[in-house]
């Protein structure tokens, strides 16, 4: 061994006792007393940052290797908690797959624990995968996962801290009569997974759905339980969906009909609706309704049935899957969490040593129409943001652009409104071209329209070989007499690099012929962009990996191709810092 490498390793060691030291000042530094810090990870220092170019710095990741499924999202005794679906011996999905677990103060700054729930017994041996946590009365949480037992098919277990005066819930026993839920009559052995958050009804029993595939129907299977240890099947599911698959993660729960206040899972009143989300066809798709209690349904309003069709609802139009809410009982509001996956290969994963990452918590509440949820970046975020540059009253003629510089175009977090053009005066849509993500793919941001295409080109070169187009499109759907807008996301030249999926993704917003603006927000975070259209009404996750060095050749512009005027209102841009935890 050379003396540079004894060096180097010297320097790796120092700064994993530094990161632990650091740590424990932050758990000072909020009135948490740490003496023990046996259960805390060293972060992962690559030696050199720039053999990690795409690597996030604000978004939720384990300091190296594979990472899926948020697992159980809740708030415990002043602390965040965030368990996910972890691989601890490499960067790609392993048979062996068990619960990571980090914490936080501010949903922002992170420190990784030691894993929570891990293989052991017969039960769970061959993996820990996902589940969600509820609070039982008494503030005592509790965890419900899918194990695959010793025969690999997927049974439902239960957890619970070994110390419930430890905020940091460190250590984890598993109930001795584990299993408490196996595959139903029908239901496949590899087709019975993921248990939700529970609720308790009126009665003071316990439902929990968890999902599967039974008679070729996506199902969020119905149990109920008065002890939360001995569960009974409902003859019925709580709903199903139709050529769908498994349904996973399903994910159930009641928000305000006339507040962004989030509500607790089991509350009943009359001023609630009810959300029902199943992942499938590797993405989120839900919808909102009603909920019988007296017959354990729920209840579309609109009375469709779950297909995957381009007319159902989305959490996110683009890379979002396996997601899970929690109610946030300190800030009174629900959080979304959603995974987000990679776009380039196994290959480029092993080589830099990590995949996978968790989306921007996100605050959820319903819209005013009371037919779809919207989605916003919680309030946290922004507390990472340092320089800020803004631009009003800018005007973009036809195939016009300008750079907003000023900001470390990588990381960033920007925020424009765009005047509409007259309404009059706008496309008209064929009512055939009704799915937004092949309407985004034929009518790229290249392509003159009327009003639009006008947004922003993010991770872009200066030459702009390489770029990453987030743009509307105002279009007169003369079918259903209104205006729509279609977002979209083009990652078609988000980079010269092969073997990379450049997927195109869109989605419409519906308009109403009085509006006046339209906002797009991105979160810019190296080789993940998160926008929300129109005030979080529409959302788009993508993955882009550009061959130039994002450290300092990345630029932002905002652009207009369409051949009507379109004016900036105002345009706001924030450098984003590192995160605590990255």
């Amino acid at each position: 061994m050379t003396s540079s490498i004894r060096q180097q390793i010297g320097l790796a060691k120092l700064a994993s006792v530094f990161c632990v030291v650091y740590m424990c000042c932050i758990l000072h530094s909020n009135g948490k007393e740490v003496s023990d810090t046996s259960h805390i990870i060293p972060l992962y220092r690559d030696p050199s940052p720039k053999n990690q170019p795409w690597r996030p710095y604000f978004h939720f990741r384990p300091p190296k290797n594979w990472l899926n499924d948020p697992n159980g999202p809740m708030y415990y005794k002043g602390v965040y908690h965030l368990f996910y679906q972890y691989n601890p011996y490499g960067s790609i999905f392993n048979k062996t797959i068990l619960w990571g677990h980090s914490v936080s103060h501010d949903l922002v700054n992170w420190i990784h624990l030691k894993n929570a729930i891990v293989p052991t017994k017969p039960f769970d041996i061959n993996s820990c995968w996902s589940g969600s946590t509820t609070i039982l009365p008494g503030n005592k949480p509790v965890v419900l996962y899918t194990g695959l037992d010793s025969k690999n098919q997927q049974v439902q277990n239960l957890a619970m801290p070994k110390n419930l005066s430890d905020p940091f819930l460190k250590e984890w026993k598993k109930y001795s009569g584990n299993p408490i839920m196996t595959p139903p009559h029908g239901v496949k052995p590899d087709n019975f997974r993921d248990p939700s958050t529970a609720w308790r009804g009126k009665d003071g029993n316990w439902r929990v759905v968890v999902g599967g595939l039974r008679n070729n129907l996506g199902v969020a299977i119905l149990y109920r339980s008065k002890d939360f240890v001995h569960w009974s099947l409902h003859d019925e599911p709580l709903y199903f969906g139709k050529n769908t698959n498994i349904w996973e993660c399903p994910d159930f729960y009641p928000v305000s009909t006339n507040s962004r206040d989030g509500i607790e899972n089991s509350a009943i009143g009359i001023n609630l609706k009810y959300v029902l989300k199943a992942s499938f066809k590797s993405h989120d798709y839900y919808t909102i309704g009603s909920y019988d209690a007296d017959k354990e349904k729920f209840l579309p309003d609109d009375h469709k049935v779950l297909i995957g069709s381009t007319s159902d609802l989305r959490y996110d139009y683009g890379k979002f899957y396996a997601s899970k809410t929690f109610f946030d009982s300190v800030k009174n509001r629900r959080i979304l969490w959603g995974w987000i996956n990679e776009s380039d290969s196994s290959t480029d994963d092993i080589k830099k040593q990590w995949a996978g990452l968790q989306s921007i918590p996100r605050q959820v509440y319903l819209d005013s129409t009371r037919r779809q949820l919207i989605q916003w970046p919680v309030k946290e975020t922004e507390k990472l943001r340092e320089k800020h540059v803004s631009y009003f009253g800018k005007k973009l003629k036809r195939e016009s652009l300008f750079e907003v510089s000023g900001i470390t175009a990588s990381q960033v977090d920007i925020e424009v409104s765009f005047m509409l053009p007259k309404l009059e005066e706008v496309e008209v849509l064929d009512p055939k071209r009704n799915d937004p993500q092949l309407l985004c793919s034929a009518k790229t941001s290249s392509v003159i329209g009327g009003a639009g295409p006008f947004g922003l080109l993010l991770m872009a070169s200066r030459d702009l070989t390489e770029q990453t187009a987030v743009f509307f499109r105002v279009f007169k759907d003369n079918h259903n007499h209104q205006f729509v807008v279609l977002m979209c996301s083009d990652q078609r030249r988000s980079s010269l690099r092969q073997g990379i999926d450049k997927t195109t993704y869109g989605a419409f917003i519906y308009i109403n012929h009085k509006d006046k603006m339209i906002s797009l927000r991105s979160l810019v975070d190296n080789s993940v962009i998160e926008s929300f259209g129109a005030e979080g009404r529409a959302c788009i996750t993508a993955r882009v990996y550009p061959k130039f060095s994002v450290y300092n050749e990345a630029h932002v512009y905002a652009f207009n191709n369409g051949s009507l005027d379109v004016v900036i209102r105002r345009l706001d841009a924030w450098s984003m810092k590192k995160a605590k935890g990255n």
